[in-house]
C-alpha cells in the first residue's frame, strides 16, 4: 500500500500547532512502502499526561478503527514513522519529527484483537511489550531519532506469537517536564495489523492501558538533568 492521505489533508490537521509536539502518522510494512490507511491518527500532536486516561492506550479518538489493515510476516522489521506537524515539512521544521529537547524512550506494544478493523474497546486489550530502547550511554532514544531526521523507528514483529490481527502501539515518552507529575508528554499511536508466519504461543508477559504505568514509576516521574545515568522503562519486560 502507499500513502493515500492527501498532503493538504495532512497540513490542515496540524497547521495550527506550533508546540513541539509529535504523532504517529505513517507505517511501513517493509523497507519500500509506507501508508497512512492503517494507523488510528489522533486529531492532533498533543501528548497524554494522565496515565491513568483512557487515551493512553491509542491516543485521543484511538478507539475509531482505520481506513484499512496492515499484512505483515512475523519476524520482519517494520517502521513505524512520526512527525511534528507532517512529512512533507519536515525538512525545515526544526522540531521534526519532535522536539531534541524531547529526551525520553521509546516503547513499542502489541495486543492480540479479533479484528484490528473493527475492535473499539481498545482500554481492555492486553499488551505486550516487543521493543524499548531507554538511555545508553549517556544518549537516549529520541537522540537517535531527532538525529535521523526521517521519523522513522523500526522494530521487528516477534516470530513466537499466534496468527492473526493485532494492534501495534508506538509509544515516545517526553520527559523534559517530568520531574513533578503530571509533567512527563506521552506520544503513541495504534496501527491496524494482520500477521501471518508465527510459530503461535501466548504473549506475556501483558498490561493494559491505562494500567501499565502509574504516576510514581521512575520511568514516568524523573529529573533528567540531576545527572541521570541509568533509567528504568515504565512497563512489564518485553516479550521474549
Amino acid at each position: 500500500m502507499k500513502s493515500a492521505v492527501p498532503i493538504l489533508a495532512l497540513a490542515s490537521l496540524f497547521a495550527t500547532q506550533a508546540t513541539a509536539h509529535t504523532t504517529l502518522q505513517y507505517f511501513w510494512t517493509d523497507s519500500s512502502t509506507s501508508t497512512t490507511e492503517c494507523v488510528r491518527a489522533p486529531p492532533n500532536n498533543n501528548p497524554v499526561q494522565d496515565v491513568t486516561s483512557a487515551d493512553m492506550a491509542c491516543n485521543v479518538n484511538g478507539n475509531v478503527p482505520a481506513a484499512s489493515v496492515c499484512e505483515v510476516t512475523a519476524g520482519s522489521t517494520v517502521i513505524h514513522e512520526w512527525h511534528h506537524t507532517n512529512r512533507e515539512q519536515g525538512a525545515t521544521d526544526a522540531d521534526d519529527p519532535i522536539a531534541s529537547s524531547h529526551k525520553g524512550p521509546i516503547i513499542t506494544y502489541m495486543a492480540k484483537v479479533d479484528d484490528s478493523s473493527t475492535v473499539t474497546d481498545v482500554t481492555s486489550l492486553d499488551w505486550f511489550k516487543i521493543a524499548e530502547d531507554g538511555l545508553s550511554g549517556g544518549v537516549w532514544a529520541v537522540d537517535t531519532f531527532y538525529a535521523d531526521k526521517t521519523g522513522k523507528w523500526s522494530v521487528k514483529i516477534p516470530t513466537n506469537i499466534p496468527d492473526g490481527d493485532y494492534l501495534l502501539r508506538g509509544e515516545i515518552i517526553a520527559l523534559h517536564s517530568a520531574s513533578s507529575y503530571p509533567g512527563a508528554q506521552l506520544y503513541m499511536g495504534c496501527v491496524q495489523l494482520r500477521v501471518t508466519g508465527g510459530s503461535g504461543g501466548t504473549p506475556s508477559p501483558t498490561a493494559k492501558f491505562p494500567g501499565a504505568y502509574a504516576s510514581t514509576d521512575p520511568g514516568i516521574t524523573c529529573n533528567i538533568y540531576s545527572g541521570l545515568t541509568t533509567y528504568e522503562i515504565p512497563g512489564r519486560k518485553f516479550h521474549p
